[in-house]
């Protein structure tokens, strides 16, 4: 009941009902795996109603679900989850990835993992079909769906209190239809910790000492270059592989990055005598699990979503875990003044996306409101443009 008032508040909108269809594959493969057996609309929605239902025992909830989905109750359905983890088979992604998947053979579903160092070949293999679900940065899963694709707009959660709260309530079933866009459907959200300015000089310390800076910008990923290049830096064309790299190797001066990369990448390097990390975090960011639906319902994500955010504090003491090993002596302390001038560049970057059609509006409101949920004295709660 919390999170639904929760949920009641923050959105302010009363969400429209799930549609009940069954896809002609499910049917196919409901016919291969339990011949005879033929689920009405009627029944479905029924099934779909308690799989739904929160306050219902989870046995009954995944038993409804099976139905539903057309997944039986005898056997496992095999579906291939593709990871992208830029360590491969032994990054900690990946390593999490393994843990999930016994929670989700719970669920009916036997899921082979395959480990993408390459996070662009892992898109084009969901959309060939040759992956049934993939797990990606929030910023690819944005070509997929557009609203929890904005959950890492830029300065849209201040802290990861602002991002559990966001997630509790995606994790609602009364959110369930913001998750499926064009045949695509987010089963499951993970925080990614904040995203940092990395810099090979202390007194790139302010936007105006970005001028003439170069900073990598995603290459398939045009509004990234657009925006360096409003602040007066140099945009350079990387992608999540080739961007630590060239900060190690001086190519670029500055790299927007989570903390977990300090070691992992080894951005201590780039960083070398005279840089640090702006103590200010762009933006919180995520993992996203994509899948297709005709191969996992929503009924199915909507078990997934749960699971992912009952795992939110043990994500977050791994995070935390990693966060730590951070010297104290690279951070970069910076004036109140400049976070305000910070956060003014944020929200004009954040508007004007939207505005492009980049941001879902949707979203950015339901961040502004949980903003103001935690600091109601901001300027944007009694003068909301968001």
């Amino acid at each position: 009941m919390r999170t639904i008032a929760l949920l009641a508040l923050l959105t302010g909108i009363a969400l429209p009902a799930w549609a009940v269809e069954i896809t002609p594959a499910q049917r196919e493969e409901l016919a291969q795996l339990a011949p005879g057996v033929e689920i009405t609309a009627e029944m479905a929605e029924q099934l779909r109603a308690i799989a739904f239902d929160t306050s219902l025992p989870i046995e009954e909830r995944v038993a409804a679900m099976r139905r539903a989905s057309g997944f039986p109750d005898d056997a496992l359905v095999k579906r291939r989850l593709c990871v992208w983890d830029i360590a491969g088979r032994n990054g900690p992604i990946y390593q999490a990835a393994r843990d999930q998947r016994l929670r989700v053979m719970e669920f009916g579903v036997d899921v082979e993992l395959v480990p993408y160092t390459n996070e662009g070949v892992l898109v084009e293999e969901l959309r060939a079909g040759r992956c049934d679900a993939a797990l990606m940065t929030g910023l690819r899963a944005r070509m997929f769906n557009k609203f929890t694709g904005t959950i890492d707009s830029v300065g849209g959660l201040p802290t990861d209190d602002h991002m559990h709260m966001l997630l509790q309530v995606l994790a609602s079933p009364r959110m369930a239809d913001k998750m499926v866009s064009n045949n695509y459907v987010v089963m499951g959200i993970a925080p990614g910790g904040g995203a940092y300015v990395f810099v090979n000089d202390k007194s790139i310390n302010s936007l105006a000492r970005a001028a003439g800076k170069r900073i990598p910008v995603l290459e398939y990923d045009p509004t990234q270059a657009r925006m360096v290049s409003q602040i007066g830096a140099t945009p350079v064309a990387a992608d999540l592989v080739s961007a630590p790299n060239m900060f190690n190797n001086g190519v670029v001066d500055v790299l927007p990055a989570p903390l977990i990369a300090y070691e992992i990448l080894e951005l201590y390097r780039g960083m070398g005598d005279t840089g640090g990390i702006i103590d200010y975090p762009l933006a919180q960011i995520t993992m996203q699990l994509i899948g297709r639906v005709d191969k996992f319902p929503n009924e199915v994500a909507q078990l997934v979503r749960e699971a992912f955010f009952e795992g939110y504090g043990e994500i977050m003491e791994q995070l935390n875990a990693e966060a730590a090993k951070v010297p104290d002596r690279w951070w970069i302390k910076i004036p109140e003044e400049d976070k305000q001038e910070y956060e003014t560049m944020m929200q004009d970057a954040r508007l004007q996306l939207r505005e492009e059609g980049y941001y879902d509006a949707d979203m950015l409101t339901l961040q502004r409101r949980i903003r103001c949920r935690f600091d109601n004295q901001r300027g944007e709660c009694t003068n909301p443009v968001e």
